[in-house]
């Protein structure tokens, strides 16, 4: 994938998604991450009131594939494997900011 800087917009709608700002924050914490973690009911903690696997469904066929076309995650299908992709230092500071100041964001950002 070719190098391209981020927008502000770019990396807002990226992190407009609690599943997507939860996946980030648990690739940021722990690299790499099994995609069973990932899809684990932590991720969903305090999430949308839906059946894990539906949020494994939008995990699959959303969220993860969003987050690996954009560079900021590499998925591997075939392992069952998520690390930080090329891009990750990008949005890297905005999940330091959000991880430091959780208690003075609205509910539901990690």
């Amino acid at each position: 994938m070719e190098e391209r800087e981020s927008s502000l917009s770019e990396l807002f709608e990226i992190l407009s998604h609690e599943y997507r700002r939860r996946i980030l924050i648990a690739v940021g914490q722990h690299n790499p991450q099994d995609i069973d973690s990932i899809t684990s009911e932590s991720v969903a903690d305090g999430a949308e009131d839906e059946p894990l696997e539906v949020l494994q469904q939008r995990l699959f066929h959303v969220h993860l594939p969003k987050l690996d076309k954009a560079g900021f995650v590499n998925w591997d299908q075939d392992t069952g494997v998520v690390t930080r992709g090329p891009r990750f230092e990008e949005i890297e500071p905005l999940l330091t900011l959000m991880r430091e100041h959780r208690d003075e964001l609205p509910d539901g950002w990690p």
